[in-house]
């Protein structure tokens, strides 16, 4: 993790995406108090044509519901 002022992000911010996308962390300050973590995001694995069609083919998922008994007045 690396430190780095609003003025040098605001003057290199290209190379400071570039290393955050390499998956390097940033913490931004102002006035020498830190404001802002850049980081990387996590990427979720992508799913193919058949594992979307057997997701939608399950049936839903059961919800959890109070009964009508136990409603307030």
């Amino acid at each position: 993790m690396k430190a780095i002022t609003q003025r040098e992000f605001r003057n290199s911010s290209a190379a400071v995406m570039d290393a955050v996308e390499a998956r390097g962390t940033y913490h931004l300050t102002r006035i020498g108090t830190e404001v802002a973590e850049l980081r990387p995001l996590r990427h979720r694995r992508r799913l193919t044509a058949e594992e979307l069609v057997a997701r939608h083919r399950a049936p839903p998922r059961a919800t959890a519901r109070c009964p009508a008994s136990t409603t307030p007045p």
